[in-house]
């Protein structure tokens, strides 16, 4: 085997562009000519946008069940260190550390919830990061019905209000309320959504603004705007104010940034810490290498610059897979356009909002909004689980999916 594509990471943008590599070398009938090779932390993709959810049954979906029957390797570690000019990355395997060569690279690390020098956080704060952190959450709320009652048993803090904070905070009433049933206690349910920005939602724009802050009243979520935390314990948290809140539960999602290995690049960074792309994905500055999703700054309709989502993130990595392997094959690169941006947020029981455009046009709100984002959530974003390597390949060809209609249910 002469050539070696080698895939950093195996969420949105990494699974794609290793299934996308592959696709286009079965379509030269070059699979004894180019191998493809991904690295990740876990044997399974997670689908991250469910993590708020109650119910994580299905939010794993197995690499072995995607990759494999497609001819995709599959390396499980820690991806340490990238060594451009050797061409090689440092991977930590439960067998132990190994060095993993290649021809071509697409890093495709994704991003992590920051998480400040904030006292008390990193003991007593929850996130739902990852799928082993919202187990931890998951367990943790069911706990607190064993609690000996005290003030804050039932009262959950979320900090950070913008898409995840907001998803978070509006499942919460309904989560504490199945716990607090199975309880002899009578603490009140309570949910606190707080950021230091002067509104909730600053990410959806003034047209959502009215409809979340709508939602969130319905709900009972409380809100404090113009907030700092000054320090989390285990029984609550104070803010900057002075003022102090009762919380068994702090949850943390105050903004993401790209993998720290991005960051040690000796490359320009965004402030989100994401290394320039040009249109067909290729790491501005370095040869042979490419880059898809959260770690990867591309202006995705030739003016505004991606932004870290799985709308972006999966198309970002078809593209980058299919141009990795035609640089290879000598075969020409296609451009990535994304020429529609919706954003639909989740606002539990309430409903959720659809938005169209860079400027957030409300285009749909309440169930059926919601039935559109469950259509994303539990449909859209899945890659084929048939097991079939042609409807894996098919699934990863380089197209834009269009935007799914208002109700849609597929």
């Amino acid at each position: 085997m002469s050539n070696r594509i080698l895939v950093l990471g195996a969420g949105f943008a990494g699974l794609w562009a290793a299934a996308g590599a592959m696709r286009k070398i079965v379509e030269h009938k070059a699979e004894r000519e180019v191998a493809v090779t991904v690295v990740n932390r876990t044997s399974h993709h997670n689908i991250r946008v469910r993590n708020y959810e109650p119910d994580l049954s299905h939010v794993c979906v197995p690499l072995a069940d995607v990759l494999t029957p497609i001819g995709v390797q599959i390396i499980v570690g820690d991806a340490l260190n990238i060594d451009i000019a050797g061409r090689e990355v440092a991977v930590n395997t439960l067998e132990g550390p190994r060095i993993v060569e290649y021809d071509r690279l697409v890093m495709a690390l994704g991003s992590a919830t920051m998480r400040p020098p904030v006292p008390g956080l990193a003991e007593y704060g929850f996130d739902v990061d990852t799928y082993e952190a919202a187990c931890r959450l998951g367990l943790h709320l069911k706990g607190l019905r064993a609690r000996t009652r005290a003030s804050g048993q039932f009262t959950a803090v979320v900090v950070g209000a913008g898409l995840t904070g907001i998803e978070v905070a509006t499942i919460l009433p309904e989560r504490l309320k199945l716990v607090r049933d199975g309880s002899a206690s009578p603490e009140p349910i309570r949910v606190v959504i707080a950021d230091r920005q002067p509104f909730v939602g600053s990410d959806m724009g003034e047209s959502a603004r009215p409809v979340i802050e709508e939602a969130l009243r319905a709900l009972g979520v409380e809100q404090r705007v113009s907030a700092e935390i000054e320090r989390i314990e285990e029984a609550g948290l104070l803010l900057a104010s002075g003022e102090w809140i009762d919380a068994a539960t702090v949850i943390w999602c105050c903004g993401t940034r790209a993998s720290p290995l991005i960051a040690a690049l000796p490359l320009p960074h965004d402030r989100l810490g994401r290394v320039a792309v040009d249109e067909y994905m290729r790491v501005v500055g370095i040869r042979d290498c490419y880059a898809a999703g959260d770690v990867a700054a591309a202006k995705i309709d030739g003016e505004h610059s991606s932004v870290m989502s799985c709308q972006h993130g999966r198309p970002m990595g078809r593209y980058a897979g299919h141009n990795v392997a035609a640089d290879l094959l000598g075969t020409p690169l296609l451009p990535l356009k994304v020429d529609s941006y919706v954003t639909i947020l989740d606002l539990g029981p309430w409903g959720a909002v659809y938005t169209r455009g860079w400027d957030r046009e409300v285009v749909a709100t309440g169930p059926a909004a919601k039935s559109t984002k469950q259509t994303i959530n539990c449909k859209r974003i899945y890659p084929p689980l048939s097991k079939k390597a042609n409807e894996i390949l098919a699934a990863a060809a380089p197209v834009v999916q269009a935007p799914p209609a208002v109700g849609a249910s597929g």
